[in-house]
C-alpha cells in the first residue's frame, strides 16, 4: 500500500476521535470567551475584594391588636372553721410592643373585701431582655379598708428554667414605698395534669395602721396547685396553701382577732381566653 493511502485510512480511522476533539474545544471557547472579555473590558482594581450585598428592608413591626385574659385563681379556701373566696386574674389588649395591662387580686369573707389590688398598666418589651417587659402605670388598694394610690414600676416575664417572675415598686405621699414579688412554676405531670407552685411577699417601708399593714416583710402567701386541663382554656384545680403575716403586721392582725398564719385546703377554677 502507497503512504498516500496509508495516511487516508488512519485518517478515516480516526475521525471520531478528531471530531469529539473538535466539538470539546469549541464549547471550551464559547464557555471561556465571555469571561475574557468581561477581564479585558472591566477597569482594573486596586486589589481588594469587594461584595455587594442585596438591599434587605428593614423589617416591619406587626401593628395588630390582639387581646388576653388570665383568671389564674378563682377558688374557695377553708380550713375547717374559716371559709374565704380567692381571686388573682390579669389581662392585656394591644400590639407585641404596646400593652394595655390590667390586675386584679384580693379576699372576700362573710361579705368583707380584704387586700384589694387593682393596677393599670402601660407594658413595653424590654430591649436585649429575652422574654422580660417593663411596666409602668397605677395601682389602687380597693377594699373595705381605707383607700390607697400607688405609682407602680416593675418588671414581668420569663425568667430561665419556665420561671413565671414579676417583682414591682410601688410608691406613694408621705414617703411610702412598696415592694412586691411573686412567683410561679408549672410542672408538667402530663399533657394535662401540671403542678403549679407558686409565693407572693409584700414589704412595706412603713407602717398603716388604718390598713393594718407592719413595716419591712408584711405578708407572705404560698402554696401548691394541682389541675386538670379539660382544655387549656378551662381547668378545675385542688390544692394546699400557707398564709403569714410579718413584722407590726402581726401586732395589727391579733388587735383585729385574726389570725397570724393560716393553712387552706384550696378548690377552684383557672379559665383562659
Amino acid at each position: 500500500m502507497s503512504a498516500c493511502a496509508k495516511f487516508h485510512c488512519y485518517a478515516v480511522q480516526a475521525k471520531p476521535a478528531l471530531l469529539c476533539g473538535a466539538v470539546f474545544v469549541g464549547l471550551l471557547s464559547s464557555f471561556c470567551a465571555p469571561a475574557a472579555r468581561a477581564q479585558t473590558s472591566a477597569p482594573q482594581s486596586s486589589g481588594k475584594i469587594t461584595a455587594t450585598l442585596p438591599n434587605l428592608e428593614s423589617p416591619v413591626m406587626d401593628s395588630q391588636i390582639f387581646a388576653h385574659a388570665l383568671l389564674g385563681e378563682f377558688e374557695g379556701r377553708t380550713n375547717g372553721t374559716d371559709n374565704e373566696l380567692r381571686w388573682d386574674g390579669e389581662g392585656w389588649i394591644g400590639t407585641d410592643m404596646n400593652r394595655l395591662w390590667l390586675k386584679s387580686e384580693g379576699f372576700s369573707n362573710n361579705g368583707t373585701l380584704s387586700d384589694g389590688d387593682h393596677e393599670a398598666l402601660y407594658d413595653h418589651p424590654i430591649p436585649h431582655m429575652r422574654y422580660f417587659d417593663a411596666q409602668v402605670g397605677v395601682r389602687a388598694d380597693l377594699d373595705s379598708g381605707p383607700t390607697r394610690t400607688w405609682a407602680a414600676v416593675g418588671i414581668e416575664g420569663l425568667a430561665p428554667y419556665y420561671f413565671d417572675f414579676a417583682p414591682t415598686l410601688y410608691i406613694r405621699d408621705g414617703g411610702h414605698v412598696a415592694g412586691r414579688v411573686t412567683g410561679s412554676y408549672d410542672l408538667l405531670l402530663t399533657q394535662r395534669w401540671i403542678m403549679q407552685p407558686e409565693v407572693e411577699l409584700n414589704f412595706y417601708s412603713k407602717d398603716d395602721p388604718s390598713r393594718r399593714i407592719g413595716s419591712s416583710l408584711s405578708d407572705l402567701d404560698t402554696g401548691v396547685r394541682l389541675r386538670y386541663e379539660i382544655s387549656r382554656k378551662f381547668a378545675p384545680y385542688i390544692g394546699f396553701v400557707y398564709s403569714g403575716k410579718y413584722g407590726n403586721t402581726t401586732s395589727y392582725s391579733r388587735q383585729a382577732g385574726e389570725t397570724t398564719s393560716d393553712h387552706h385546703f384550696v378548690f377552684g377554677l383557672r379559665l383562659w381566653y
